[in-house]
């Protein structure tokens, strides 16, 4: 074994991040992985941290007795939470300078406990920030699925992203 085995100091380092401004793509599915089970612990422990005391949420016996689920929900904005999550060790990661604000965010599909969500997200459109140089506004689609395929969430973000550090510099 060489001290080069040992000593990594001197190794070639990369880190973890999330896509430039300028690496995003328009019309590119960017799909996130790996996806994420949601417990009746994180429905409740989110209900509770976010003061939603809706019975939906966290009480059995009233969500059992209330057509047409008969069961909890999971907490809406949780969902809306983990979608975005899901995409940020992918896309965000150490790149963004803002959230900018959420259009069309819609639930068309109930989250139960013990579903599991994966995550898409589709670049709409970007272009140069004109306040801003070295950075760019990109408005983001994310669509949140359950293990089934069902479209549980979607939701338009615009996002600030700076732009590759040798690009922002011409």
């Amino acid at each position: 074994m060489s001290d080069r085995d040992i000593n990594r100091d001197d190794w070639p380092r990369t880190e973890q991040r999330g896509f430039w401004y300028d690496e995003l793509e328009s019309g590119v599915v960017y799909a996130h992985r790996p996806g994420r089970t949601v417990t009746e612990y994180d429905n409740l422990l989110f209900s509770s941290m976010s003061m939603n005391p809706q019975g939906l949420h966290i009480d059995f016996a009233e969500s059992e007795a209330l057509p047409p689920f008969h069961r909890p929900l999971v907490n809406s904005m949780f969902t809306l939470a983990t979608l975005v999550g899901l995409s940020v060790s992918h896309l965000t990661r150490g790149t963004i300078v803002a959230n900018l604000g959420f259009t069309s965010v819609r639930f068309p599909h109930p989250v139960f406990h013990g579903d599991t969500l994966y995550g898409e997200t589709v670049v709409l459109d970007k272009r140069l920030s004109s306040s801003r140089p070295g950075a760019g506004i990109v408005s983001l689609e994310h669509v949140a699925r359950n293990e089934h395929g069902d479209v549980v969430a979607t939701a338009v973000r615009q996002v600030m992203m700076r732009r590759r550090p040798e690009e922002s510099e011409r």
